[in-house]
């Protein structure tokens, strides 16, 4: 029995039976789209848009290098092979092109001979179908909702709600209301005949919201059919107008956006037909994720927030948005992309507590992980609750590297909390003095914020708020800015974020505002960009590298000068006796999108004669011994005295080498190796009793470059100490921790100054 496909939308009119697009491309003029089974993206009936109509591709003369056009126009490597005789089921419309003839090397179909646009003498029973190779070229990053074009390149384009009950309006965000769709410019209402719950769930995944639920569909009447009865409400004259009613919606409830539903704008006899006879407007009642819910609200069942944990987002500039990583065994590892799509990526996305998908990333889009790729070839059909319910095969099966890590953008609700701040002052868009917009006294009012304890936590919050990205510099000093006149005062100030906040008006902060220098030059700003570097340490060469040295003073010097040895050794008989060092090898790896750069210039860093090298981080590590409740028993820090790139991956050119006071940093992709026998690369433990420690190196400690990801600066090892070897084992980084091991920002913080 040939595969079947699921009905698709058209803006103008109902076309039942005609299959949803996939993969559609804008590499070349024409539209191209694979209609097969869902689990496998990358094979089917090959179909071409053309005068606003889909048609089929006759196998008359078709071969590998007409598919192979075809897979590259539809974002893959390559063709595997071709299927004659409707392998992939016949399909509907007409059959627009007949023996095709590529060369190989053309970028779209449209570019190949053929008979001509309908030409042909072939029956569906005759329509191709082609298999290409599931990996994506490097061009074709992602897979979005682009409010699906109709004929003539008509949209339809955003939904909302429109709120009815007084309850309702003062609802941040809404949540329940009346459907509104934008069609072609203008905003219409849905008609409620046959509605279902299945559209309702559209409509909230739309809107950011996971789920949906029933309304009381009896009191909407009654408050419609008031309003039809008043003589002073103009929705009766409005309602006989065909032109204010969308007629009908149909979906199946897995779609990530309306615009992949049927959708029947008109009745079948147009003007001669009233819209919506008899019917109303369409009623949707959404829920909100956990994070957008009010304070007031009854927390998540305990279950449900463990099951949450089992995948997370990381390395994205904006809510809702980040590489794909999923829990198993114990070990926090990613996806891979192979046949990664909206529907997959809509799973996560609710699951997360958002809505569905609004673009499904390939190729490392949002940086590369670290560690297993535990999934690969994930197949949702879409109603799963939790991206663990997909079939799926195990990351090492296909050969999937990093490169090829998931990400995804989800649907977020609109919270207005972008309208509460705004930038001053700037050289360009993204920098400036921070205004925010709180209320005084009741009133909303905008002002300034004071710059004590203002840091780069802070100011993450802030860029993240603006939809500026991350924060690359929090500014604690913009006289040279100039503000808005009527926001000169401080109106916020003691800002403590954690960094999980949608707002700075989430933040703690002072009940009565107390700037002590006043304001006026200490005011608050932020530089913010859409992309940041992520530096992460390898845990498992730690591991391997480590072991004991007794290393004479006579050779300590430097170290000693440094500060790389425990205050002890400030009071033993020098050059004479030996210091206990454990030794070890580090390499630092930049996964994030852009290169990782000291804070300050060239003309800032500071030369070490004893060592005769710059220093452009005073303190890049920190190398810690802790009691296994956290307490310090030993410490060693690492300046950052050279950072360049030791090694890139083949193909990626070294840009950072310190030779001859050359530019220091680490570039995308590289990393920074210290080798165990470079001085300071260890922690003295002379006094340090036999016992099991937990070792610690936490990156950029103290925040001073600006990084997509700060949870997994930190790594750990459990460590045994005999008093004369060492073992360090089950190294790990902190963001490999099982769900109920994470810690906050701000647990991380107290350990790392050792408040525990």
């Amino acid at each position: 029995m040939a595969w079947s496909p699921p009905a698709t939308f058209s803006l103008f009119l109902l076309l039942l039976g005609q299959p949803p697009p996939s993969r559609p491309q804008s590499l070349g003029t024409t539209k191209l789209r694979l209609v097969g089974p869902e689990s496998k993206p990358e094979e089917g009936r090959l179909e071409v848009l053309h005068q606003g109509q889909w048609g089929t591709v006759c196998d008359d003369n078709f071969a590998l290098q007409e598919a192979t056009v075809a897979c590259r126009q539809l974002g893959f490597e390559a063709a595997l092979t071709w299927a004659h005789s409707a392998k992939y089921g016949q399909g509907e419309g007409p059959i627009w092109l007949d023996n095709v003839r590529c060369v190989g090397t053309e970028s779209s179909l449209d570019q190949c001979g053929s008979n001509g646009w309908g030409v042909s003498d072939c029956s569906h029973s005759e329509d191709v179908g082609v298999i290409c190779h599931p990996r994506r070229h490097r061009g074709y990053l992602s897979e979005t909702v682009s409010n699906a074009l109709g004929p003539q390149g008509r949209r339809l384009e955003e939904v909302r709600l429109k709120p009815i009950l007084a309850s309702a309006k003062q609802h941040s965000p809404v949540t329940e209301g009346a459907v509104e769709v934008k069609y072609e410019g203008h905003w219409r209402q849905v008609c409620d005949q046959g509605w279902t719950m299945n559209n309702s769930r559209v409509v909230c995944g739309m809107l950011g919201f996971p789920s949906e639920v029933p309304v009381d569909s009896h009191y909407y009447r009654k408050v419609w059919d008031l309003k039809m009865r008043d003589p002073k409400s103009r929705l009766k004259s409005l309602t006989n107008k065909n032109s204010f009613w969308i007629h009908q919606v149909t979906c199946l409830g897995t779609e990530p956006h309306m615009a992949n539903c049927q959708v029947q704008v008109a009745p079948v006899r147009g003007k001669l037909q009233p819209a919506c006879p008899g019917g109303m407007h369409a009623v949707v009642s959404c829920v909100a994720g956990p994070r957008f819910r009010p304070p007031k609200t009854k927390p998540q069942r305990k279950g449900s927030r463990a099951e949450e944990l089992r995948v997370r987002l990381r390395s994205g500039a904006q809510v809702g948005e980040g590489r794909v990583e999923v829990l198993v065994n114990r070990q926090w590892g990613t996806v891979c992309d192979h046949r990664w799509n909206l529907i997959s990526a809509s799973v996560v996305c609710r699951q997360l507590g958002f809505g569905s998908a609004r673009e499904a990333l390939f190729g490392a889009r949002l940086g590369q992980g670290l560690g297993p790729i535990h999934l690969s070839e994930v197949r949702c059909r879409g109603y799963e609750r939790t991206l663990s319910d997909c079939p799926a095969l195990e990351g090492s099966q296909n050969g999937c590297q990093h490169e090829n890590d998931a990400a995804v953008r989800c649907n977020v609700p609109n919270m207005g909390f972008q309208n509460q701040v705004r930038l001053a002052g700037g050289r360009i868009p993204e920098e400036g003095l921070l205004e925010v917009q709180v209320e005084v006294n009741g009133v909303p009012r905008w002002g300034s914020v004071c710059s004590e304890n203002w840091g780069l936590t802070e100011a993450m919050v802030a860029c993240r708020q603006l939809g500026l990205g991350f924060a690359i510099h929090a500014h604690k000093e913009t006289w040279y800015w100039s503000g808005m006149p009527r926001a000169q005062e401080v109106v916020m100030s003691g800002v403590r974020c954690s960094g999980t906040e949608l707002a700075l008006q989430q933040c703690q902060r002072h009940g009565p505002v107390h700037c002590s220098h006043g304001g006026g030059r200490f005011l608050a700003g932020v530089t913010c960009m859409d992309s940041a570097p992520d530096l992460v340490m390898n845990a498992q060469l730690v591991q391997e590298t480590a072991y004991l040295e007794d290393r004479p003073l006579s050779q300590l010097y430097c170290a000693h000068e440094e500060n790389c040895l425990s205050k002890s050794a400030d009071h033993m008989d020098w050059p004479y006796g030996y210091r206990r060092l454990l030794r070890f090898s580090t390499q630092i790896y930049n996964l994030g999108r852009t290169d990782f750069r000291p804070k300050t210039g060239r003309d800032s860093w500071v030369w070490h004669q004893c060592h005769r090298h710059y220093h452009s981080i005073e303190v890049f590590t920190h190398y810690d011994l802790l009691t296994l409740n956290g307490s310090k028993v030993a410490e060693g820090h690492k300046a950052s005295f050279c950072l360049e790139d030791t090694n890139c991956p083949t193909g990626l050119q070294r840009r950072y080498a310190c030779a001859n006071f050359g530019e220091q940093g680490v570039t995308v992709g590289c990393w920074d190796t210290y080798r165990h026998d470079i001085d300071c690369q260890w922690v003295d433990i002379t006094d340090v009793g036999p016992g099991n420690y937990i070792f610690q190196v936490i990156v950029n400690p103290h925040y001073e470059v600006a990084e997509s990801d700060f949870s997994n600066n930190m790594m750990q090892c459990r460590c045994k100490y005999d008093g004369h070897r060492v073992w360090l084992h089950n190294c790990h980084t902190g963001n490999s921790y099982p769900a109920n091991a994470e810690l906050s920002l701000e647990q991380e913080q107290r350990l790392r100054n050792n408040l525990i």
